[in-house]
């Protein structure tokens, strides 16, 4: 029998990036906010200090910081005749857990995705014609315009601090800058990261194709800065320990730097650790959420009532809570109905490495998650789709990460995979190689979505969520396309050796591209195409808002916090301006 606790005005599920987001905005208009985390407490100082934050087996190999999967995995399989399996390893992508979320261990790279890539079906229809798309593509638009999100992203910016060149400032074109991009209010609130070698290199080599590098944009920052929250940060310090660790040194942009600490000194803000949500509580109607069911680390039972439930965990959590409270109806690949689980998109990477020879030292060891030089050229629809008979496109860069022992081992086609000739290759390219990576779309296609698995389930006995997909042939051909640009840049960038593919089928968990999985309750105009409207507001519940990359539609090329972010701050708007002095839909269906 859960025990029953004093009832408040908002519920958050997941206490991350987007979860200190809302819990600020919403205890800053009055509210009293509950936020419920599974993971544990974790803080800079003590949690995140060296030397043990740097210790590369344990965080890296084995995934200290993720879902614990020995008691809440997930299915998969490529397709739907296929049983699926459970993850019983983290690879493919890194869903994060504890205090911070996964905004914890991200990279920093920060982006803005194009308008175009926001009207994705209309704009490619009216370019290129009906026929154009692939019949198996789901794709559709949002429901919103980048112009509309630009206060957004430049709220969201400011508020990490991110580092970076202007490209367009109220249409204003600046040198340097990303010249594809849609106009921005003002510059960026720090400037770009210092450059590494290889980027330079890769940028002259861009440059001299005719390309428009930029520097990466990082909220790893590259000087002190405070930001409208009152919190100061640091200066990176390029120790190469970024992404699936945190920061030690308060330079990268995470809750515990950017936001927690003055959400936590709210007395309208109660965080739980810790505390494990089953289920979204329902009126008998159905129409209105009541609160949530937890089991807390001691295994008790509780419920939480609330006026008001945030759903903000991770993509792939968002869409198995909907499903496990019997929010919507579940899609159905076999017929098209349903909307939740439906859309799952994920990325569509490559990567081109370029062997110098020994008298060029990289020093791979001195980076950061976000520096490095990138181009657009081929991002959304900045260059001609006609000829290519694809939607999509990638951003390609110099931008590795690190040179960490265990993890970075470049060696040229041909090595043995073991041995005495494997560790000479390895010493001898360690310092003298250079990593061209692609980072592409993904479109959603009819046969990949998200369900409940009909076998598993995780340690308080519920479903797992079963995973179906695998790249769709427009995917397969945008990657050979800009992986064959990236080869070019290799090759002008004056290696020994240029090696490197395009993505091919099938996919498989077992190898890390990135940990951006999108969709499965995916935003819209109607509930005929979507579980939730503009806002983020459900259209079955009104007093639920379900925030996160599983409101893509579909995913852009370039990473999506700067569009979660983004979003965030526009819901969270319309939660304070309109819905609490008019509780209802924001949107008529």
């Amino acid at each position: 029998m859960a025990t029953r606790l004093k009832e408040c005005d908002a519920v958050l599920i997941g206490v991350g990036l987007v979860g200190t987001m809302l819990g600020r905005e919403l205890t800053r208009a009055g509210l009293r906010v509950v936020g419920l985390e599974r993971g544990n407490p974790q803080f800079t100082v003590p949690d995140f200090q060296g030397p043990q934050i740097h210790d590369e087996l344990r965080y890296s190999v084995r995934k200290a910081f993720m879902q614990d999967n020995t008691k809440e995995a997930m299915t998969f399989r490529n397709n739907g005749k296929q049983v699926a399996l459970p993850i019983r390893r983290w690879e493919s992508f890194l869903p994060g857990t504890g205090l911070g979320g996964a905004a914890v261990h991200w990279n920093g790279q920060t982006y803005r995705f194009q308008d175009s890539e926001l009207q994705l079906r209309s704009h490619h229809e009216q370019r290129y014609g009906k026929d154009f798309i692939d019949p198996e593509l789901t794709i559709q638009d949002w429901g919103v315009t980048a112009a509309e999100l630009e206060p957004y992203y430049d709220r969201f910016e400011y508020l990490l601090g991110t580092s970076g060149q202007a490209g367009n400032v109220r249409g204003q074109k600046f040198d340097g800058g990303n010249p594809f991009e849609d106009p921005r209010s003002r510059a960026y609130p720090t400037p770009p990261m210092k450059e590494p070698y290889g980027s330079a290199i890769f940028r002259k080599a861009a440059t001299s194709l005719g390309y428009h590098p930029f520097p990466q944009p990082s909220s790893n920052l590259s000087q002190p800065y405070t930001n409208p929250e009152g919190m100061s940060m640091g200066t990176c310090m390029f120790c190469g320990y970024c992404e699936r660790y945190a920061c030690e040194h308060f330079a990268k942009s995470s809750p515990q730097t950017i936001l927690l600490p003055v959400l936590l000194k709210d007395k309208n803000f109660t965080v739980k650790t810790q505390s494990q949500v089953l289920r979204i509580n329902l009126s008998k109607d159905k129409k209105r959420a009541t609160g949530v069911t937890y089991i807390d680390a001691a295994g008790r039972e509780f419920e939480q009532p609330a006026k008001m439930v945030i759903l903000c965990s991770f993509a792939l959590n968002n869409v198995r809570m909907l499903l496990l409270s019997g929010i919507g109806e579940p899609y159905d690949s076999a017929t098209g109905r349903g909307q939740v689980g439906r859309n799952y998109a994920y990325q569509t990477t490559s990567a081109v490495q370029v062997f110098f020879d020994e008298s060029v030292n990289i020093n791979p060891f001195m980076r950061s998650g976000a520096n490095g030089m990138v181009m657009a050229d081929f991002v959304a629809d900045n260059f001609d789709h006609g000829p290519h008979k694809f939607v999509g496109g990638a951003y390609l860069g110099e931008v590795m990460t690190n040179g960490r022992p265990i993890e970075f081992h470049p060696t040229p086609p041909g090595t043995p995979a073991w041995g005495a000739a494997w560790k000479a290759a390895v010493v001898k390219h360690y310092n003298h190689t250079s990593v061209v990576s692609t980072h592409g779309t993904s479109m959603s296609s009819r046969n990949n979505y998200l369900s409940l698995d009909p076998t598993y389930k995780d340690a308080w006995g519920q479903p797992l969520l079963r995973i179906t997909f695998d790249f769709p042939a427009n995917d397969l051909r945008m990657s050979a396309f800009v992986t064959s640009k990236a080869m070019d840049i290799g090759r002008a960038m004056g290696g020994r050796m240029v090696a490197g593919g395009p993505r091919k089928g099938p996919y498989v968990v077992t190898q890390y591209q990135t940990t951006h999985n999108t969709g499965g309750t995916i935003m819209g105009m109607s509930p005929q195409d979507s579980v939730v409207n503009r806002y983020l507001q459900s259209w079955d519940v009104p007093n639920l808002f379900v925030i996160g990359a599983s409101n893509f539609p579909q995913n852009a090329s370039y990473n999506p916090t700067g569009t979660v972010g983004a979003l965030a701050y526009f819901s969270a708007e319309a939660i304070v301006h309109r819905y609490l002095k008019s509780p209802g839909p924001l949107v008529q269906a």
